[in-house]
């Protein structure tokens, strides 16, 4: 006899539709949610209840609010990406058909500046910081402790012209992969793939996440890094503003809760049993569904094919398609490119936060070129008005 799936409590499914559990109780007597009850209350279906706030979100989006909060938000103009009938694009060509360049190339281009030989950065300071870490720490922690050793080591850091920051982002692009134990050289793909001693035939698959992840809309990193250059950071505290914002659950830090979803399916895991687990947290269904896109996430579509020539991605590709099923019949969900930068870390034998890495590195390029344009903008521009509403 099989043992029930998880199930969430009135209170856990409140939380994840964002709603006070009287509106659940109101939900379940109008007929739209399913409930069981027994000695312990009313329990929901974890996956019922995903699908449910899936269909929220899209007679949301809908409206002239914001896509995923629902929130009137102002808008920032911005010349870097854009998403049109289900396609990425950076300065109006398909990101997808960039992924065949070299990153460097790509972000070089990007950048409007040629690339920048920048000066040795101060990886031993780098390395130091990231050593002087606990066991424990993670990808995100590893990454913030070398940012740091990187702006200590650089006295020219407050400068905001562009060409100053262009060497800021060159450093930081060469110098984290290094800093993490890759070997330097040119090709970023490359040498951040070494950090992870990963054969060099998983460099195409990294190099291709890397170019898709330079940009997406106005991510909260991203508008965090130009709420700080509005104060005229410097681009190390600008990236690091970023950096703390991509360290939450509903953002990069998604990719390694994808991560371990998919690792468990490959373990043998049943699909429903994982995803059903996986939603105990309440921040959804990692890997799965972007309120911009109508079907696949066109990052995840495009990096799919990367992971099947892998050494691991026969198998990874199996687990993806037996999830992403479950994900399609019971909550209508497609994949994202979480679940894309999961499957590629599972297929080439990385480590399961190799996939957050990765995304910081690929979104660094993004966060530069946006630090750049606002520092073009007035200052302080981005400080918005407080309305007081307490008693």
């Amino acid at each position: 006899m099989s043992t029930p799936l998880p199930r969430l409590s009135a209170a856990q499914a409140a939380a994840r539709l964002g709603v006070k559990p009287e509106t659940v109780y109101a939900y379940v007597s109008r007929g739209l949610l399913g409930r069981e009850r027994d000695a312990r209350g009313s329990t929901f279906d974890a996956l019922e209840v995903e699908a449910f706030a899936a269909g929220r979100r899209r007679a949301a989006a809908q409206t002239p609010a914001h896509p995923t909060t629902g929130m009137p938000l102002g808008v920032v103009h911005t010349d870097i990406a854009d998403i049109e009938d289900d396609e990425l694009l950076y300065r109006g060509r398909r990101a997808r058909d960039l992924v065949d360049r070299p990153f460097a190339e790509v972000v070089a281009w990007l950048w409007d500046a040629g690339r920048v030989d920048a000066p040795d950065p101060a990886i031993g300071s780098a390395r130091e910081m990231v050593a002087a870490l606990p066991p424990h720490a993670d990808a995100m922690d590893r990454l913030r402790a070398a940012l740091t050793g990187f702006a200590a080591d650089d006295p020219l850091r407050h400068d905001t012209a562009p060409a100053t920051l262009h060497r800021i982002g060159w450093t930081l692009l060469t110098g984290l992969p290094v800093a993490l134990g890759g070997d330097a050289g040119p090709d970023i793909a490359l040498s951040l793939s070494r950090a992870w001693n990963a054969p060099a035939s998983v460099g195409p698959a990294v190099n291709a996440a890397l170019v898709l992840l330079i940009d997406h809309d106005l991510a909260v990193s991203t508008f965090a890094a130009r709420v700080a250059a509005s104060a005229r950071a410097d681009g190390y505290a600008a990236v690091s503003a970023a950096l703390g914002a991509a360290d939450s659950p509903l953002h990069i830090s998604a990719a390694a809760r994808t991560a371990r979803l998919l690792a468990r399916v490959r373990r043998g895991l049943d699909p429903e049993r994982a995803l059903a687990e996986a939603l105990q947290d309440g921040n959804g269904i990692p890997g799965f569904g972007h309120p911009l896109y109508r079907g696949v996430d066109d990052r995840a579509d495009a990096l799919f094919p990367f992971i099947a020539v892998l050494p691991d991605g026969t198998a990874t590709m199996d687990a993806v398609h037996r999830l992403s099923e479950v994900v399609a019949a019971r909550a209508r969900l497609r994949p994202n490119v979480d679940l894309a930068l999961a499957a590629l870390a599972s297929g080439a034998r990385l480590p399961e936060d190799a996939a957050s890495t990765i995304f910081v590195i690929g979104r660094l390029a993004g966060w530069i070129a946006h630090i750049a344009a606002e520092y073009g903008e007035p200052a302080m521009r981005l400080r918005p008005r407080g309305e007081y509403v307490g008693r």
